[in-house]
């Protein structure tokens, strides 16, 4: 999978979520974009990377420190 055919299902899912919504305007789409977001990101990274932390975290490029606090905040810690 492509860079742009990730793009493109955010992009579908994006359209489909305004069209739910029914002219109703949206609030904080931003933090909600990224809590949608990460959690799936980090749970892919961290089985792909066999639960490295130091591997996910270059993979990601973050300080292994900010991957620790993030896993954290998704309770994704084993």
């Amino acid at each position: 999978m492509s860079k742009n055919h990730i793009e493109e299902c955010v992009r579908a899912s994006l359209e489909s979520y305004f069209k739910d919504l029914r002219g109703t305007e949206p609030g904080g789409m931003y933090n909600m974009m990224i809590r949608v977001m990460e959690r799936p990101l980090l749970e892919v990274v961290m089985k792909q990377a066999d639960d490295n932390q130091s591997r996910a975290a270059e993979w990601l490029g973050l300080n292994r420190n900010t991957l620790r606090k993030k896993l954290v905040e998704h309770k994704l810690l084993k």
